[in-house]
Protein backbone atom coordinates (compact mmCIF):
# COMPACT_ATOMS: atom_id res chain seq x y z
CA UNK A 1 0.00 0.00 0.00
CA UNK A 2 1.03 3.53 -1.44
CA UNK A 3 2.09 5.92 1.91
CA UNK A 4 1.08 9.22 1.48
CA UNK A 5 1.98 12.02 4.14
CA UNK A 6 -0.21 15.17 3.82
CA UNK A 7 0.86 18.14 5.85
CA UNK A 8 -1.31 21.47 6.74
CA UNK A 9 -3.89 22.24 9.56
CA UNK A 10 -7.63 23.19 10.17
CA UNK A 11 -10.56 22.91 7.37
CA UNK A 12 -8.32 22.57 4.71
CA UNK A 13 -6.53 19.28 5.72
CA UNK A 14 -9.55 17.54 7.24
CA UNK A 15 -11.66 18.14 4.22
CA UNK A 16 -9.09 16.34 1.90
CA UNK A 17 -8.67 13.57 4.30
CA UNK A 18 -12.05 12.79 4.00
CA UNK A 19 -11.49 12.68 0.10
CA UNK A 20 -8.02 10.34 0.52
CA UNK A 21 -9.53 7.97 2.97
CA UNK A 22 -11.96 6.47 0.30
CA UNK A 23 -9.15 4.98 -1.30
CA UNK A 24 -6.58 1.98 0.00
CA UNK A 25 -3.74 4.29 0.71
CA UNK A 26 -1.82 4.32 3.91
CA UNK A 27 -1.86 8.32 4.90
CA UNK A 28 -0.35 10.02 7.81
CA UNK A 29 -1.58 13.30 8.75
CA UNK A 30 1.19 16.15 10.22
CA UNK A 31 -1.06 18.95 11.32
CA UNK A 32 0.41 22.29 12.33
CA UNK A 33 -0.44 23.52 16.03
CA UNK A 34 0.13 27.15 16.19
CA UNK A 35 -3.69 28.18 16.27
CA UNK A 36 -4.54 30.17 18.89
CA UNK A 37 -8.18 31.20 18.45
CA UNK A 38 -11.47 30.23 20.13
CA UNK A 39 -11.20 27.41 22.46
CA UNK A 40 -7.88 26.22 21.68
CA UNK A 41 -6.91 29.21 22.41
CA UNK A 42 -7.89 29.36 25.59
CA UNK A 43 -6.61 25.88 26.36
CA UNK A 44 -3.39 26.72 24.78
CA UNK A 45 -3.19 29.82 27.91
CA UNK A 46 -4.63 27.60 30.80
CA UNK A 47 -2.76 24.96 30.50
CA UNK A 48 -0.15 25.47 27.97
CA UNK A 49 -0.54 22.59 25.60
CA UNK A 50 0.10 22.70 21.94
CA UNK A 51 -3.13 23.98 19.80
CA UNK A 52 -5.85 20.71 19.95
CA UNK A 53 -8.79 22.67 17.78
CA UNK A 54 -7.08 21.41 14.10
CA UNK A 55 -6.01 17.74 15.81
CA UNK A 56 -9.68 17.10 16.64
CA UNK A 57 -10.87 18.37 12.92
CA UNK A 58 -7.93 15.80 11.37
CA UNK A 59 -9.31 12.76 13.87
CA UNK A 60 -13.01 13.17 12.82
CA UNK A 61 -12.16 13.31 9.00
CA UNK A 62 -9.80 10.20 10.04
CA UNK A 63 -12.50 8.19 12.03
CA UNK A 64 -13.96 5.45 10.62
CA UNK A 65 -17.27 5.62 13.76
CA UNK A 66 -20.59 6.24 13.56
CA UNK A 67 -21.66 10.21 13.09
CA UNK A 68 -23.21 10.67 16.77
CA UNK A 69 -19.13 10.66 18.16
CA UNK A 70 -17.90 13.33 15.20
CA UNK A 71 -21.19 15.20 16.33
CA UNK A 72 -19.88 14.61 20.06
CA UNK A 73 -16.05 15.97 19.40
CA UNK A 74 -17.45 19.13 17.98
CA UNK A 75 -20.22 19.89 20.44
CA UNK A 76 -19.75 23.00 21.68
CA UNK A 77 -20.76 24.56 24.89
CA UNK A 78 -23.32 27.50 25.18
CA UNK A 79 -23.24 28.63 28.64
CA UNK A 80 -22.92 31.11 30.44
CA UNK A 81 -19.84 29.50 32.63
CA UNK A 82 -16.15 28.76 31.44
CA UNK A 83 -17.19 26.57 29.45
CA UNK A 84 -19.23 28.40 26.61
CA UNK A 85 -17.31 28.08 23.45
CA UNK A 86 -15.35 25.03 24.28
CA UNK A 87 -15.55 22.08 21.78
CA UNK A 88 -16.05 18.95 23.30
CA UNK A 89 -13.04 17.20 21.48
CA UNK A 90 -10.76 19.57 22.73
CA UNK A 91 -11.38 19.32 26.19
CA UNK A 92 -11.06 16.08 25.84
CA UNK A 93 -7.58 16.10 24.07
CA UNK A 94 -6.58 18.37 26.45
CA UNK A 95 -7.64 16.13 29.43
CA UNK A 96 -5.64 13.16 28.09
CA UNK A 97 -2.48 15.61 27.53
CA UNK A 98 -2.82 16.11 31.42
CA UNK A 99 -3.08 12.07 31.96
CA UNK A 100 -0.61 10.97 29.57
CA UNK A 101 1.80 13.43 29.52
CA UNK A 102 2.06 14.38 25.70
CA UNK A 103 0.04 15.20 22.73
CA UNK A 104 1.04 12.19 20.47
CA UNK A 105 0.14 9.57 22.89
CA UNK A 106 -3.42 10.89 23.74
CA UNK A 107 -3.88 11.33 20.07
CA UNK A 108 -2.87 7.69 19.90
CA UNK A 109 -5.12 6.86 22.57
CA UNK A 110 -8.72 8.48 20.72
CA UNK A 111 -7.45 7.39 17.61
CA UNK A 112 -7.69 3.61 18.92
CA UNK A 113 -11.29 4.52 20.42
CA UNK A 114 -12.35 5.98 16.68
CA UNK A 115 -11.05 3.65 14.37
CA UNK A 116 -8.83 6.33 12.63
CA UNK A 117 -7.97 5.08 8.95
CA UNK A 118 -4.37 6.50 8.94
CA UNK A 119 -2.36 8.30 11.53
CA UNK A 120 -2.14 11.99 12.94
CA UNK A 121 0.87 13.39 14.21
CA UNK A 122 1.58 17.03 15.76
CA UNK A 123 4.00 18.71 14.18
CA UNK A 124 5.33 19.77 17.63
CA UNK A 125 4.80 18.96 20.84
CA UNK A 126 5.55 22.84 21.83
CA UNK A 127 3.29 25.54 22.64
CA UNK A 128 4.54 27.15 19.27
CA UNK A 129 3.51 31.03 18.83
CA UNK A 130 3.32 31.80 15.16
CA UNK A 131 4.60 35.36 13.73
CA UNK A 132 4.38 37.32 10.76
CA UNK A 133 6.53 40.13 9.12
CA UNK A 134 3.88 42.18 7.41
CA UNK A 135 4.29 44.58 4.03
CA UNK A 136 5.14 47.58 6.14
CA UNK A 137 7.43 45.56 8.45
CA UNK A 138 5.61 45.55 11.82
CA UNK A 139 5.57 42.16 13.61
CA UNK A 140 2.36 40.62 14.83
CA UNK A 141 2.71 38.07 17.39
CA UNK A 142 -0.27 34.68 17.07
CA UNK A 143 -2.26 32.91 14.54
CA UNK A 144 -5.11 34.66 15.35
CA UNK A 145 -3.69 37.86 14.88
CA UNK A 146 -2.41 37.48 11.93
CA UNK A 147 -5.46 36.32 10.51
CA UNK A 148 -7.08 39.21 11.82
CA UNK A 149 -5.07 42.24 10.33
CA UNK A 150 -5.90 43.37 7.54
CA UNK A 151 -2.25 44.36 6.35
CA UNK A 152 -0.41 41.84 3.78
CA UNK A 153 2.24 39.40 5.07
CA UNK A 154 5.53 39.16 4.00
CA UNK A 155 7.46 36.31 5.77
CA UNK A 156 5.96 34.30 8.44
CA UNK A 157 8.39 32.40 11.74
CA UNK A 158 7.75 31.07 15.19
CA UNK A 159 9.12 32.95 18.26
CA UNK A 160 11.09 30.38 19.02
CA UNK A 161 12.64 27.26 16.99
CA UNK A 162 10.03 24.50 17.87
CA UNK A 163 11.50 20.79 18.31
CA UNK A 164 9.90 18.51 15.43
CA UNK A 165 9.07 15.58 16.50
CA UNK A 166 11.11 12.77 15.38
CA UNK A 167 8.00 9.93 14.39
CA UNK A 168 7.29 13.58 11.63
CA UNK A 169 10.42 13.42 9.84
CA UNK A 170 10.47 9.31 9.86
CA UNK A 171 7.46 9.61 7.80
CA UNK A 172 7.81 12.39 5.45
CA UNK A 173 11.36 10.27 4.89
CA UNK A 174 9.54 6.95 3.89
CA UNK A 175 6.89 8.59 1.83
CA UNK A 176 5.89 8.18 -1.86
CA UNK A 177 3.74 10.96 -2.08
CA UNK A 178 4.17 14.29 0.29
CA UNK A 179 0.83 16.09 -0.09
CA UNK A 180 0.77 19.81 0.55
CA UNK A 181 -3.32 20.48 1.88
CA UNK A 182 -5.43 23.06 0.91
CA UNK A 183 -6.38 25.53 3.65
CA UNK A 184 -5.01 28.75 4.83
CA UNK A 185 -1.72 29.18 2.79
CA UNK A 186 0.40 31.06 5.96
CA UNK A 187 -1.11 29.99 9.03
CA UNK A 188 -2.41 26.53 8.10
CA UNK A 189 -0.01 25.09 5.56
CA UNK A 190 3.54 27.36 5.63
CA UNK A 191 3.99 26.28 9.34
CA UNK A 192 4.73 23.19 8.71
CA UNK A 193 7.34 24.15 6.02
CA UNK A 194 9.25 26.64 8.49
CA UNK A 195 10.53 24.14 10.43
CA UNK A 196 14.10 23.49 9.26
CA UNK A 197 13.96 19.72 9.90
CA UNK A 198 10.84 19.67 7.74
CA UNK A 199 12.66 20.77 5.36
CA UNK A 200 15.45 18.48 5.05
CA UNK A 201 13.21 15.81 5.32
CA UNK A 202 11.20 16.03 1.99
CA UNK A 203 14.77 17.04 0.41
CA UNK A 204 15.94 13.56 1.54
CA UNK A 205 12.59 12.07 0.75
CA UNK A 206 12.13 10.55 -2.88
CA UNK A 207 8.32 11.12 -3.16
CA UNK A 208 7.13 13.86 -5.30
CA UNK A 209 5.45 16.88 -3.75
CA UNK A 210 2.09 17.96 -4.65
CA UNK A 211 0.20 21.19 -3.79
CA UNK A 212 -3.75 20.69 -3.53
CA UNK A 213 -4.70 24.33 -4.55
CA UNK A 214 -7.15 26.48 -2.71
CA UNK A 215 -10.74 27.03 -4.93
CA UNK A 216 -10.48 30.42 -3.21
CA UNK A 217 -9.03 33.23 -2.07
CA UNK A 218 -8.28 34.19 1.70
CA UNK A 219 -8.25 38.01 2.74
CA UNK A 220 -5.06 38.99 4.19
CA UNK A 221 -3.38 36.33 2.97
CA UNK A 222 -3.34 35.67 -0.71
CA UNK A 223 -5.55 38.39 -2.20
CA UNK A 224 -5.11 38.29 -5.85
CA UNK A 225 -3.33 34.82 -5.77
CA UNK A 226 -3.21 32.82 -8.82
CA UNK A 227 -2.87 29.86 -8.92
CA UNK A 228 1.02 29.79 -9.72
CA UNK A 229 1.22 32.08 -6.81
CA UNK A 230 0.57 30.11 -4.61
CA UNK A 231 3.43 27.49 -5.60
CA UNK A 232 5.67 30.03 -5.88
CA UNK A 233 5.32 31.03 -2.29
CA UNK A 234 5.26 27.67 -0.57
CA UNK A 235 8.72 27.09 -3.12
CA UNK A 236 10.33 30.37 -1.37
CA UNK A 237 10.21 28.54 1.73
CA UNK A 238 11.12 25.14 0.54
CA UNK A 239 14.56 23.88 0.25
CA UNK A 240 16.22 22.21 -3.15
CA UNK A 241 13.09 20.27 -3.99
CA UNK A 242 9.99 22.28 -5.07
CA UNK A 243 6.73 21.13 -5.61
CA UNK A 244 6.54 19.08 -8.98
CA UNK A 245 2.61 18.54 -9.01
CA UNK A 246 -0.32 20.36 -8.60
CA UNK A 247 -4.30 19.62 -8.06
CA UNK A 248 -5.79 22.62 -9.03
CA UNK A 249 -10.08 23.43 -9.99
CA UNK A 250 -10.65 24.62 -13.55
CA UNK A 251 -14.07 24.78 -13.13
CA UNK A 252 -15.92 28.06 -12.45
CA UNK A 253 -17.57 29.97 -9.61
CA UNK A 254 -20.98 30.93 -10.29
CA UNK A 255 -21.89 34.49 -10.91
CA UNK A 256 -24.80 34.48 -7.17
CA UNK A 257 -21.84 32.45 -5.59
CA UNK A 258 -18.91 34.31 -6.48
CA UNK A 259 -20.77 37.64 -5.30
CA UNK A 260 -21.79 36.15 -1.69
CA UNK A 261 -18.23 34.96 -1.06
CA UNK A 262 -17.06 38.71 -2.23
CA UNK A 263 -19.28 40.59 0.38
CA UNK A 264 -19.31 38.48 2.77
CA UNK A 265 -15.99 37.21 3.44
CA UNK A 266 -13.68 39.06 0.40
CA UNK A 267 -12.78 36.34 -0.91
CA UNK A 268 -12.94 35.65 -4.80
CA UNK A 269 -12.14 32.78 -7.25
CA UNK A 270 -8.30 31.58 -7.52
CA UNK A 271 -7.70 31.85 -11.38
CA UNK A 272 -6.26 28.65 -12.89
CA UNK A 273 -3.36 30.20 -14.97
CA UNK A 274 -2.51 27.17 -16.68
CA UNK A 275 0.42 28.68 -19.08
CA UNK A 276 2.32 30.42 -15.76
CA UNK A 277 2.41 27.02 -13.96
CA UNK A 278 3.97 25.04 -17.34
CA UNK A 279 6.95 27.94 -16.68
CA UNK A 280 7.25 26.09 -13.57
CA UNK A 281 7.90 22.79 -14.43
CA UNK A 282 5.04 20.76 -12.89
CA UNK A 283 2.63 18.00 -13.52
CA UNK A 284 -0.79 19.67 -13.69
CA UNK A 285 -3.90 17.97 -12.63
CA UNK A 286 -6.88 20.02 -13.80
CA UNK A 287 -10.57 19.45 -12.84
CA UNK A 288 -13.62 20.70 -11.92
CA UNK A 289 -13.87 20.17 -7.87
CA UNK A 290 -16.36 22.71 -7.26
CA UNK A 291 -18.88 21.58 -5.19
CA UNK A 292 -21.89 23.98 -3.72
CA UNK A 293 -23.98 22.57 -0.26
CA UNK A 294 -26.27 25.14 0.81
CA UNK A 295 -24.35 27.90 -0.93
CA UNK A 296 -21.40 27.12 0.39
CA UNK A 297 -18.43 26.26 -1.70
CA UNK A 298 -16.81 23.15 -0.53
CA UNK A 299 -14.00 20.57 -2.82
CA UNK A 300 -15.52 17.79 -4.29
CA UNK A 301 -13.57 15.26 -1.53
CA UNK A 302 -14.20 11.82 -3.40
CA UNK A 303 -12.99 13.61 -6.88
CA UNK A 304 -9.84 14.97 -5.20
CA UNK A 305 -9.03 11.69 -3.85
CA UNK A 306 -9.66 9.74 -6.74
CA UNK A 307 -7.18 12.05 -8.77
CA UNK A 308 -4.16 11.62 -6.38
CA UNK A 309 -5.11 8.08 -5.98
CA UNK A 310 -4.83 7.68 -9.76
CA UNK A 311 -1.66 9.70 -9.63
CA UNK A 312 0.03 7.23 -7.08
CA UNK A 313 -1.19 4.53 -9.11
CA UNK A 314 0.55 5.84 -12.66
CA UNK A 315 3.62 5.48 -10.39
CA UNK A 316 3.89 2.08 -10.49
Amino acid sequence: MKKVVVLGGGTGLSTLLRGLKQFPVDITAIVAVSDDGRSTGKLRQEFNVPAVGDIRQVIIALSETEPLFKKLLNYRFKTNSDLNGHALGNLLLTGLINVSGNLSTSIESLGKILNLKGKVLPLTEDNVILMSKMEDDSIIEGEHNITESNKNIKEIFYKEKPKVLDEVIYEIEHADLIILSMGSLYTSLLPNLICDEVKVAIDNSKADVMYVCNIMTQPGETDDYKASDHIKTINKYLNNKKVNVIVVNNGKVTKKIKEKYLSMEQKDQVIYDKEELKKLNLKIIADNFIKVEDDILRHNIAKLGFHIYSYLLKGD
